[in-house]
């Protein structure tokens, strides 16, 4: 089965040697994404929440670039620098996301790229 990569002109630049999300049949493989703003590529941190806030703006960006939404996603992987912080993801991920929620692991690590404190990776399947 044929794979290929889809980038959004409107999700941060990537920061290394890999594609905002790589198609292989109707599944949608996206790497991860930290709070970075696209027009500026600065982090946009001024709080938990507006960091997950940004991060879901980025996914959405690459989703949309393949012809998918939110909704679509299957599996998401949250990175988390503390734990304390669980709770500002979930409060934003029941705004933006709708029942049947994605599945969803999280895991606390020692630290993110450009000093994020959230990062997330999706899988979802094409419309």
């Amino acid at each position: 089965m044929q794979s290929y990569a889809i980038d959004s002109k409107h999700a941060p630049e990537p920061i290394g040697p890999y594609s905002h999300m790589v198609r292989v049949g109707d599944m949608l493989y996206l790497s991860g994404q930290i709070a970075l703003n696209p027009d500026t590529m600065e982090l946009n941190a001024a709080s938990t929440e507006t960091e997950v806030r940004q991060v879901f703006k980025n996914i959405e960006a690459v989703l949309k670039a393949g012809g998918a939404d939110l909704n679509n996603i299957v599996k998401l992987t949250v990175f988390i620098t503390d734990l304390d912080r669980f709770n500002s993801v979930n409060v934003v991920m029941s705004e933006l996301l709708s029942p049947p929620y994605p599945a969803r692991s999280t895991v606390q690590v020692a630290a993110l790229p450009r000093n994020a404190t959230v990062e997330v990776e999706a899988i979802a399947v094409a419309k």
